[in-house]
């Protein structure tokens, strides 16, 4: 499916549970609010759902390829 991810700063509670399931994928920016790293890409989708669903904030948001939000 090729889902991308996005991290909602305005929702992100720094957590920091994405860096820790997936420290390659997911870092933190200056102001400590998680942010997704280039290696995300290569996660699988159902990995990328998982990270969402596992966000305690619900920051992790995950779009189609053509842009579309997926509900998770």
């Amino acid at each position: 499916m090729g889902l991308r991810l996005q991290i909602d700063n305005n929702s992100c509670v720094s957590s920091g549970k994405c860096v820790a399931d997936h420290p390659n994928a997911f870092g933190f920016d200056d102001d400590e609010l998680a942010v997704v790293l280039t290696a995300a890409s290569e996660l699988s989708d159902e990995a990328k759902i998982k990270a969402a669903r596992r966000c305690p904030s619900g920051a992790i948001l995950l779009f189609t390829a053509g842009g579309e939000p997926v509900e998770i």
